[in-house]
């Protein structure tokens, strides 16, 4: 059978083949481009957030790629079925038990609120697609929303896949948060929280969602945690007297001097934080990943067979750091890659291959994981090659929206010529 490409007159496939296929050449030759910069200009105009476009195109160069990264949907599909595979594990008590033994003190506090916008990170394999981590207050969700806003249509032949309305599902999810907390009491007002977020990568992200609050009547400010203040029971901003945080923290226990403040007023209930430090670590300190890929501790945990299975399946074998086991682990650097505990994004992860005898000792004297390499899958422009991921934001088991981020180097980053958040195109299987 002779290999699949496209036309070089239509840009479609010259003829049919698996939904695999289609997504593989797609990547390897597409060269549409995705984002249409007219159309997301006047969408932060309309928007009234017309200087938003410098801050995002001209002062970001690397936020968003120009081309859009191919999937097949029943890749989808099986990564939804993980998610709530890992789901059924977290609402297991003895899980909790065990998760909340090496976890900070505020996530004993047991919150109403799931936590808003999991991001669940995976490479695509041959074989399918593997978590390589997951994330409890990832970044990016409302940017794709705009990036999906501001797409030029590209290959509809090969897609029935119809994107919702992802807003409506972002307000409908704070919403919810809300209630489950605080009933039917109307949601006023919301800090959009980080540390001195005018120095942030992602701060046009944080207008953003200060803009979608504010035109459903919720009153919105985006602040560092210093200026907030705990009194009488309440958290203020000023004279505003705030509802609910939207928390973009990496200090995810609350840990930190600045934020005994916002600590003691989260485990007073007196206002509700979300995502929490619950959420963190029930979801996304990088030891529960040692847990996911352990069939024994699955098995005493009372975890079901077939959701060891389906978990062992998706999940990229993952073992906690013992410096008893340093010999074997530097004998299989080379197929592992190095992560911290509690760390996010790409700070302080090594590839095992890339290491150093120095940096090796470092991390056995420090907590990391080790993680089984799982390759990313690649992008081909015409003038390079870019890797590129697939993250899935959910709230509970369901999935918000799907995005990628292309780049160069050994971990995602918003640095690389061509590259940044690609709108994903989800193919149909026929």
């Amino acid at each position: 059978m002779k290999s699949p490409n496209l036309s070089k007159t239509t840009g479609q496939l010259d003829f049919d083949y698996t939904c695999e296929q289609k997504a593989q050449q797609l990547n390897d030759q597409c060269r549409c481009i995705a984002i249409d910069k007219d159309a997301l200009r006047a969408n932060l105009v309309k928007q009234g957030n017309a200087r938003l476009y410098q801050m995002l195109v001209e002062d970001r160069p690397h936020l968003f790629a120009d081309v859009a990264v191919f999937v097949c949907d029943t890749i989808i599909e099986k990564q939804r079925h993980l998610i709530a595979a890992i789901e059924k594990v977290i609402a297991l008590p003895s899980y909790q038990e065990h998760v909340l033994a090496y976890s900070p003190h505020s996530a004993t506090f047991i919150p109403k609120a799931h936590g808003v916008f999991l991001g669940y990170d995976f490479h695509l394999t041959p074989t399918g697609s593997q978590l390589i981590e997951i994330n409890t207050n990832a970044g990016g969700a409302l940017l794709n929303a705009l990036l999906i806003q501001s797409k030029k249509t590209i290959h509809t032949e090969l897609t029935t896949h119809k994107t919702a309305d992802p807003e409506a599902a972002f307000i409908a999810m704070f919403h919810n948060e809300w209630q489950l907390e605080r009933g039917q009491q109307p949601l006023r007002s919301i800090a959009i929280v980080d540390e001195n977020p005018d120095s942030q990568y992602l701060l046009p992200e944080f207008i953003l969602f200060q803009t979608l609050f504010e035109r459903h009547n919720i009153n919105a400010v985006v602040c560092d945690p210093s200026a907030l203040i705990y009194r009488d029971n309440a958290v203020w901003h000023g004279n505003l007297r705030i509802d609910l945080i939207y928390n973009r923290l990496t200090d995810f226990g609350f840990d930190e001097p600045a934020q005994q403040a916002l600590r003691a007023a989260y485990l007073a209930n007196a206002v509700v934080v979300t995502p929490h430090p619950r959420a963190h670590a029930l979801y996304a300190d990088k030891r529960n990943l040692a847990i996911l890929t352990n069939r024994n501790l699955l098995q005493e945990l009372g975890v079901e067979c077939d959701t060891i299975n389906t978990l062992l399946a998706g999940i990229a074998p993952t073992i906690c750091v013992d410096k008893n086991d340093a010999e074997t682990l530097w004998a299989k650097r080379k197929q592992l890659f190095f992560k911290p505990n509690k760390g996010y994004g790409s700070k302080a992860v090594y590839r095992g291959d890339k290491l150093t005898k120095r940096v090796f000792s470092e991390i056995l004297h420090s907590d990391y994981v080790a993680q089984t390499l799982v390759p990313p899958s690649e992008r081909h422009l015409p003038s390079t090659t870019l890797k590129f991921d697939l993250r899935l934001y959910t709230y509970g088991e369901q999935i918000l929206l799907a995005s990628s981020r292309l780049y160069q180097g050994q971990t995602t980053n918003f640095r690389t010529v061509g590259g940044g958040f690609a709108q994903v195109v989800i193919i149909a299987t026929v």
